[in-house]
Formats: structure tokens, sequence, C-alpha cells
């Protein structure tokens, strides 16, 4: 197969090829392993790929056959290794797989490598001293966003057509914008993060996909969700399946937009304008759209407070589990200086402080939940600005502690934090790109607990409306067929 070819398809229609007979899941294999040769080198994503351990059997399920990777993070694939971006857990060997994988292997994924994350997924950039810098397929000199830039990379890239991600406060949605392609923060709950953990940072992190089209998000989420032994919550089982889902009329919804990001900063001309040109298309689809305030329940600062008790608490007790399995000091050699300052900033966090960073998380999504009492969606932009350049995200940040550092996150990412912390599923949609430079702009639809099905039902309807399909980066495996 042609990677000109292999490029034209998303994983449902390679799966079909693969049940219909006219490609082998090692053929794909193969395909996906030359692509990643010809265009990893630009870009970095990609960290390490291994040959195929899975042989699923043609049509078994929607996405048999479909070559595939992740992060590395979050999720455990026996016999690999899991070194969450830093060299403190450098050489981590997954003893077996976690409750995702299994159900990975069972979706019929070939599961080929893993991705780039930046150290701990502790920024929406991915330029870690272990791997070094993933370069955006759309212009090589800006970052692809993160925590999960390595799987956006490598789906924009054309290496696979979707790749896991994860996110904690961002995570998929900004690598989505940052790159062109869509993905979707499932609702806390959705995805078992066990059984290693029962939830991770408190129930912000949750774990999806990466992919260039709606239907193959939805596919993947059908096959991954739904409750393990021993979770401590679930989320309700969804009506009908999210891929009949992408296909059914949203009907009309009452959208309120929010162009300001809470925390007041600045909104990049290109991106408010982008933001307002999608309003009018959902506008001229049917529905409702109209200008909202939405309080978080507490200020920005008690926000951010909340939040970096809660991320550097948890950062505490995975730094210690590491040094101590690896014997390795906790320093310098071992973390990055951001992460290090946010382990320093942990260890001073208090049980009584832990506990009242909860009361916030509560406060926000019981605001959020009443927003969505009165709104089937909130429209804003993804990001507040284009892809920043490489070595430029943590300009104004120089010798911050925890408390400055999750600060300076959520200032380069102000809109997608706050679904996070309530527990409420939100996508970001390429429907956007920047005029003068050409690069893609994200657009964020945030619905109420549970309702992935509105999510996915106006995703469809918005990918018919305005295609992204035929939009192709720089840097794209299709232009590498071997003559």
């Amino acid at each position: 197969m042609k990677l000109s070819e292999y490029v034209a398809y998303d994983a449902v229609g390679l799966a079909d090829l693969v049940a219909r007979g006219e490609l082998t899941p090692a053929e794909l294999a193969s395909t996906a392993q030359t692509a990643s040769d010809a265009v990893n080198p630009h870009i970095n994503a990609v960290v390490e790929t291994w040959p195929a351990q899975d042989t699923p059997a043609p049509g078994s399920t929607p996405l048999a056959g479909v070559p595939f990777l992740i992060k590395d993070l979050a999720v455990a694939m026996a016999g690999k290794r899991v070194e969450l971006g830093s060299r403190l857990a450098a050489g981590n060997v997954a003893g077996a797989d976690s409750f995702l994988m299994a159900r990975l292997r069972r979706a019929g994924l070939v599961t080929l490598g893993r991705t780039a994350t930046p150290e701990f997924a502790y920024s929406t950039t991915t330029e870690g001293v272990l791997y070094g810098a993933t370069r955006n397929p759309w212009d090589a000199t800006r970052s692809p966003g993160g925590s999960s830039g390595g799987s956006a990379a490598a789906v924009a890239a054309g290496i696979v057509p979707i790749a896991h991600a994860t996110d904690a406060a961002g995570s998929i949605r900004v690598p989505a914008a940052a790159n062109g392609l869509f993905g979707l923060k499932p609702t806390r709950g959705r995805v078992s993060m066990g059984p290693d953990a029962d939830e991770v940072f408190n129930g912000l992190a949750v774990h999806g996909a990466l992919s260039r089209s709606v239907r193959d998000s939805a596919t993947l989420l059908d096959l991954m969700q739904g409750p393990e032994t021993g979770d401590p919550y679930f989320a309700q089982q969804p009506e009908r399946p999210y891929a009949r889902e992408s296909t059914r009329s949203p009907g009309s919804l009452r959208i309120g937009l929010l162009t300001r990001p809470w925390g007041g900063r600045a909104v990049d001309t290109t991106v408010t304008d982008a933001t307002l040109r999608s309003a009018r298309l959902a506008e001229s689809l049917g529905h409702r759209v109209e200008e909202v305030q939405l309080g978080l329940g507490v200020d920005w600062e008690e926000f951010i407070l909340a939040n970096a008790r809660m991320w550097t608490a948890n950062l505490v007790t995975s730094i210690d589990d590491l040094a101590t399995a690896f014997r390795r000091p906790v320093d310098l050699t071992t973390l990055e200086p951001e992460i290090l300052a946010g382990y320093a900033y942990g260890r001073r966090v208090s049980g009584p402080e832990f506990v009242r960073a909860l009361a916030t998380r509560n406060s926000v999504a019981r605001a959020i939940g009443r927003y969505f009492a009165d709104y089937d969606l909130l429209l804003t932009p993804t990001l507040p600005e284009l892809p920043v350049r490489l070595g430029t995200y943590a300009e104004g940040s120089e010798g911050a502690d925890g408390l400055g550092w999750i600060e300076h996150v959520f200032h380069r990412s102000p809109f997608t934090v706050a679904f996070n912390v309530a527990g409420t599923p939100a996508m970001s949609v390429p429907l956007e790109t920047d005029p003068a430079t050409g690069l893609p702009i994200g657009i964020q639809f945030a619905a109420g607990y549970g309702r992935e099905d509105i999510l996915f039902r106006l995703a469809g309807q918005l990918e018919q409306a305005a295609p992204w399909a035929q939009r192709n980066p720089v840097v794209w495996a299709g232009d590498h067929d071997k003559t």
C-alpha cells in the first residue's frame, strides 16, 4: 500500500479494508512503520516503536487491524517501557497491561509504539529533556501542544489515523487545536484509570484519543468506555453507541458563546475572529448561539491555588515512588526545573489545604453544572493563541515555584481546564485556520456531565458542513511514496 493511499483512509476505513480482505493487519503495520520512518525524523513524535504483537481477526471489531500508538504515560503495555517523559522513570517497564491496554487489544488495535509527552504531562507543550522537542507538522518551528503532543503530531503527519491521549487540563484538546485534529475529552469516569490508580489528579485526568475524523474518536470511545472492577465511580452508560450518535442530527441546540477566558488574558484577534465565524456556522445549521458569562463559583486566583495544591501533592507521591523504585535522587539530574519546583511546593501542602482544594473542585463542578441546566453547549476558542514557537512556552515563568508554574500553564490554556475540574466532556474541532499562516485553529465545545452524545452529534454535523479532511500539514506521510 502506498503511503498516499494509506493516509487517505481514517481508522474505520482502514479496518473496513482489512475486513474485506484487501489488506492484512501485518501489511498495515508495515505501512505505518514506513510512514513513521519517513516523517518522524522531522517531528520527533514517536519515541519508540516495536513489531506488532497482536493479530486481530479481520472484521472482529470496527477498528480491527488498525495501527495505533500509545502515549508514554497513564497506559501500561506489558513488557514495554512507560517512562512518563522523565529521566526519573527512564527504563521503567510495565509488568502487565493496564485495564485500558486490555481494552485497546480487544478493540483490535495493533499498537506499534509510544509517543512523546512532557515530563509527567505537566505542560501544554511537548519539549521535554528526555526525548527532546516534538515539532508541529504544520510548522516545524512551532509547538504541537501538549501534553499529548507526540500523539497529535503523529496523527497529524499521517503515521497513524488515531492515537491514545490523556487530558488533565486540556492535553487532548490543546494538541488537537494545534495540529488540526479532532479531540474529545470524555466525562470523568467514562474510561477506567485502573488498576494501578482509581483516579489521576483527583479525577481531573481522563483517557481519550486524537483522530483526523469524528467517527474514529467516537468508535474508539465506544470500545474504551465502561467501568472495571474496583473503579470508585463511573459515568452513566450511553443510550446508544457514540459512532451512531456521530451520524444523528443534533437538532437545534442552545449554545453559549464565551470569547474571553477566565483569568482575563488577551486572545489573539485571529482566534477571536475564527471563533465568531464558527458561531455563525453553528447558527447557519439551526442552532441558537448567544454570548454568555460563566462564573466558576470561585475567583481565578482561588481556582489556580486549588489546582496547584492538587497537582503538586499528587506529583510528590509519584516522584517519591519512582525515586525509591529506581534508587535515583530527586534533583535536577532526574527532573526538569518546573517539576522539581512542583515537588517542593507539593511537599508543603497540608492535609487541610488539600481538603479545601477538593472543596473548590466541588464549587466549580456545581457552577458549571448549573450552566448546563440552561444551555446544551458552551462554545469557546480552544486556545487563546496560535501554536507557540518552540523554546518560548516558558517565557515569563523563569524561577517560578509550583504555584507559579500552574498559573503559567493555565495562562497558556485558560479555556480548557475548567472542564477537567468539573469532570464534564469537551471537544476541540478543527473548524478554522489562520489566514496569514495557514495554521489550524481549534474551536472548543463543552457539554454537561455524561453528554458526549450531544458533542458527537454536533461534531458529525460540523464535519459535514465544514470538512477538514483534505487539509494536510507540511510534514505529511502521504508525500513520501517510494518511486
